[in-house]
């Protein structure tokens, strides 16, 4: 049909390979355009992750900021407590120099501790219940718990995005190569630890 229309075979294979050429260069400027967006869209996905993170970070820096104030707050009701007001402010240390996954656990415990010990001296010093002070940072506490248990589910829900387009296919390649590594998920392990803490006063 070419040849119809008065084209040599030279022409032809000119075409031919004008267009197979074509088509590569093509293919190349995709496979360039679908890297660049595929790791644009794995730097915004770990920002992501970090900025979760740090806003749990901001929420668990607060209740550790609040056990000073609970601590004076209660200081003349239990005299005689002061070991158990010392475990909770090691755990409290504990947990401020926990990282990574480490920092799940640690904070996990801090946070059990705390409520219980809340609890038990509310349960013990009737007069404290009446304190305004004990009462607002009970409130405070209690605000404090549950905004730290929706930034985890937030920071996790992140973290479940941001590791599937690490680990699928074929984002994972583009991954792999500019060395975007899957990221741990803020997980408590001790089974206690994941029930509902009662705040309870």
């Amino acid at each position: 049909m070419l040849n119809l229309l008065g084209l040599s075979s030279g022409a032809i294979i000119a075409i031919v390979l004008g267009a197979f050429v074509g088509l590569i260069l093509l293919g190349l400027i995709c496979v360039v355009l679908y890297v660049w967006v595929c790791r644009n869209n794995l730097v915004r996905l770990k920002n992501n992750v970090e900025e979760a993170f740090s806003t749990m970070d901001v929420y668990m820096k607060k209740r550790y900021d609040l056990v000073p104030n609970l601590v004076e707050t209660v200081k003349g009701y239990t005299k005689h407590e002061n070991q158990t007001l010392k475990e909770v402010v090691a755990a409290r240390n504990l947990a401020m120099g926990a990282q990574g996954a480490e920092k799940a656990k640690a904070d996990g415990a801090f946070g059990k501790q705390l409520m219980t010990y809340v609890s038990a001296l509310a349960e013990q010093y009737p007069d404290l219940k009446a304190n305004a002070n004990f009462i607002d940072l009970q409130s405070q506490l209690k605000k404090l718990e549950e905004d730290i248990a929706y930034s985890r589910k937030y920071y996790n829900g992140t973290v479940k995005e941001y590791n599937n387009k690490v680990e699928m296919f074929p984002s994972n390649l583009v991954a792999k190569r500019f060395g975007f590594e899957k990221k741990e998920m803020f997980v408590v392990e001790d089974a206690e630890e994941r029930k509902t803490v009662k705040v309870k006063f």
